[in-house]
């Protein structure tokens, strides 16, 4: 009888040395994955993509369109009220729109590097994205693994429980 208890206690440590082997491996395959989002690279910038990033910003704000609104109208209302002699942009307006080009030409490719790079940290959030769904399904296969580990002992210690309890019977029928 101390035999039979004896092997049934070795059988559940034997359960949860394999349980921590599944935890061992599935803590060793997340190590790369965690490390990887704990401590993303660095962005670097030079001076260039700092200046863009900030023309960016300013040029797609409301400040700027409403500054810019402003200092249109100021420079037509200037230009129309005063007197013929002190107007330094007559009617058409052709330095006002030499202006307004020369800003849309520079504006445009700086606003363009801006949006490249953008276009690269969503790259590089999309690629984190993958490693966070990768380390998920990393941990719901050891989850898996477990249960179907846990499943398959249960299974056996019911099937050998229930041998010994038959031998039991049998040895006590016999002393019957």
């Amino acid at each position: 009888m101390d035999q039979d208890l004896d092997n049934l206690l070795n059988a559940k440590t034997t359960q949860v040395k394999k349980l921590q082997e599944i935890v061992k491996k599935a803590i060793e395959d997340e190590n790369l994955i965690t490390n990887n989002l704990l401590n993303p690279p660095k962005e670097l910038l030079t001076k260039g993509q700092s200046i863009s990033d900030k023309v960016a910003k300013f040029g797609g704000s409301w400040a700027f369109i409403i500054s810019f609104l402003v200092i249109l109208v100021v420079w037509i209302l200037f230009n129309t009220l005063t007197p013929v002699k002190d107007n330094f942009d007559p009617y058409p307006f052709i330095l006002m729109n030499l202006i307004l080009s020369c800003i849309a030409a520079l504006q445009a490719p700086v606003i363009m590097m801006s949006q490249n790079r953008q276009e690269e940290k969503d790259r590089k959030r999309g690629e984190n994205d993958y490693l966070v769904n990768l380390k998920a399904e990393l941990e719901i296969n050891a989850l898996n693994q477990k249960i179907d580990l846990i499943l398959e002992e249960q299974i056996q210690a019911l099937f050998e429980s229930q041998a010994k309890q038959l031998e039991i019977l049998k040895k006590l029928e016999q002393k019957l």
